[in-house]
């Protein structure tokens, strides 16, 4: 680790419709707001908690893999989609589809040892609801859990 190491990681959102976005992050799925500084009029910002913040970097075809684990409809080209960890994943989606964010993959257990679901938030972003069925050191025990380095290399197309 460098002496420069990250402390936090922000997922900044642009979006036309901020009172909806605020209402779904923060009043619907309960992300505490905390003070942010902006000037005045349509100058808007807030910044929500979500927990722990990882960077989970996918190629193309594990992002497919995912879709198809999640039974969601494949999206095309580059994204970034929001993975929030619930305690409930089915209880998180009802709250999402009343306050009117659209199913995209109802609740699955997947092979990570997750159950995961999707919904369209505001903006167009696909957010991803996780509930952990398995510590991390059960998950770490089992067969096809390991780091990038661990894993075997295939040959690269050039």
């Amino acid at each position: 680790m460098t002496t420069n190491t990250p402390s936090q990681l922000r997922l900044i959102i642009e979006t036309d419709d901020f009172d909806e976005a605020l209402r779904f992050y923060r009043d619907v799925l309960g992300m505490p707001e905390q003070p942010a500084f902006a000037t005045e009029g349509e100058d808007r910002v807030a910044i929500l908690h979500a927990g722990t913040a990882t960077l989970e970097l996918a190629s193309p075809a594990h992002a497919r893999a995912i879709d198809e684990v999640e039974n969601a409809t494949s999206t095309q080209g580059p994204t970034l989609r929001i993975a929030l960890e619930v305690q409930d994943t089915a209880q998180a989606v009802a709250a999402s589809e009343e306050h009117g964010a659209a199913l995209l993959a109802p609740p699955t257990r997947t092979p990570f040892r997750t159950l995961n679901a999707r919904v369209q938030g505001p903006s167009g972003w696909q957010v991803t609801f996780f509930q952990e069925l398995e510590t991390l050191e059960e998950r770490t025990a089992r067969e096809g859990f390991a780091t990038d380095d661990e894993r075997p290399r295939r040959a690269r197309p050039r």
